[in-house]
């Protein structure tokens, strides 16, 4: 057993389902350590601050500083878990040290499991991030 770990953090609308919606307007994040021996544990439900964020009127979604304001509540966090896709998720997958995934699914269950599904693929590209980590946590 080797015992590696990743701390992920689902965007959720409730207790069960992912958001269908854009990550920052999750109600909370589900912030989970999922391990390669499929042990699984909720650490802790974080309400998320970005919620309540006003988004630029011509910016609409995918503000920056809403992008900023999601992250830094994520910090401690290896993989940010998603249903969807949003113009934000990019960027955080592009100029952030966090791993994007995408569950394809609303079903909590059904996300984590695919994350102990993918975890060699998932633990590979937050390592391959680590060692990119020279570069500033959020860009300019």
């Amino acid at each position: 057993m080797s015992g590696r770990c990743l701390k992920v953090a689902f965007g959720m609308e409730d207790k069960e389902h992912l958001i269908d919606a854009h990550y920052g307007d999750s109600e909370f994040f589900a912030i989970y350590e999922v391990c390669d021996d499929g042990n699984i544990k909720l650490l802790k439900k974080r309400h998320n601050k970005a919620k309540d964020f006003e988004e630029e009127e011509d910016g609409g979604h995918g503000d920056p500083r809403k992008f900023k304001a999601v992250v830094s509540q994520l910090l401690d966090v290896d993989v940010l878990a998603a249903f969807r896709m949003g113009p934000n998720f990019l960027r955080i997958r592009d100029k952030t040290n966090k791993v994007a995934f995408f569950t394809r699914t609303r079903d909590l269950k059904l996300a984590l499991q695919r994350l102990v599904e993918n975890f060699d693929e998932l633990w590979e590209q937050v390592e391959e991030k680590k060692r990119a980590i020279e570069k500033p946590i959020v860009e300019e």
